[in-house]
């Protein structure tokens, strides 16, 4: 069975995204292999990227952040446990390769504290690739 970085997941368990499915059939397959950052909607590369943030997966993240905002690299709050995804709406914008995800992650800090990020997102698809921009 294959480990994920933090090596509390494997491919056989549930995708930390909240489909219901496999993780293996789900996020994992846009983070690694052959549809490795293929993910075919602005939704799934959402998704996609709060499996990443779950499982510290830097280099994904990183890889599908737009160019123009994207940060030189990325640190993980220590002890953060994220606890699930509801996605609220997917909308396309003015065209398109552009697209708006509203959803709500769900997180504990490590001193016991409930941590909830609301957030609308915006992605753009260059060359066949979905890529995260900004959020609010």
């Amino acid at each position: 069975m294959k480990k994920s970085k933090q090596g509390s997941h494997t491919v056989d368990e549930l995708c930390p995204c909240g489909t219901g499915q496999r993780y293996a059939a789900c996020c994992a397959r846009w983070h690694e292999g052959a549809e490795h950052l293929q993910a075919p909607t602005a939704q799934a590369l959402m998704r996609s990227r709060y499996s990443a943030f779950v499982k510290e997966n830097a280099t994904y993240l990183l890889d599908t952040w737009h160019a123009s905002t994207r940060p030189a690299s990325m640190d993980f709050e220590p002890g953060l446990k994220w606890l699930g995804l509801e996605v609220k709406s997917q909308t396309a914008l003015t065209h398109e390769n552009e697209a708006e995800v509203e959803f709500v992650a769900r997180a504990r800090q490590k001193d016991g504290r409930a941590f909830r990020q609301h957030e609308r997102s915006r992605f753009l698809k260059e060359k066949d690739q979905w890529f995260y921009v900004a959020g609010v």
